[in-house]
């Protein structure tokens, strides 16, 4: 794993908690019925691109349908983070999702060890 700086460290921070605060107050319905949880943001060097890292629970719709859906609002998210961390960041960076699966790998991993 990169190492990060301290500046990346609470770039990352911040937009992970606005980012989660924005996708509670649209709630389930805007997301098809699904809990979203951002789990981790990673934030390129120069402060212009975040990788967004979200978890997905108990939807009829698969992770990817979520994701996709995610991905249409996008430029929605952004807009919305821009409002929140306007002085805190000078630029907001550009964001790009991707479904986080470490919860999968521990339950397989835990299905493993109880065989």
């Amino acid at each position: 794993m990169e190492a990060y700086s301290v500046r990346q460290n609470k770039v990352s921070k911040l937009i992970q908690t606005t980012l989660a605060e924005i996708i509670q107050k649209k709630g389930f319905q805007a997301y098809g019925g699904a809990m979203i949880t951002v789990a981790q943001v990673r934030v390129s060097p120069d402060l212009n691109y975040a990788k967004v890292y979200i978890s997905i629970f108990a939807t009829s719709k698969t992770k990817e349908e979520i994701l996709e859906i995610v991905e249409k609002d996008n430029k929605t998210l952004r807009y919305e983070l821009g409002k929140l961390v306007r002085n805190q960041l000078r630029v907001v960076p550009e964001l790009s999702f991707y479904i986080d699966d470490t919860l999968d790998h521990i339950e397989k991993i835990d299905d493993l060890l109880k065989k």
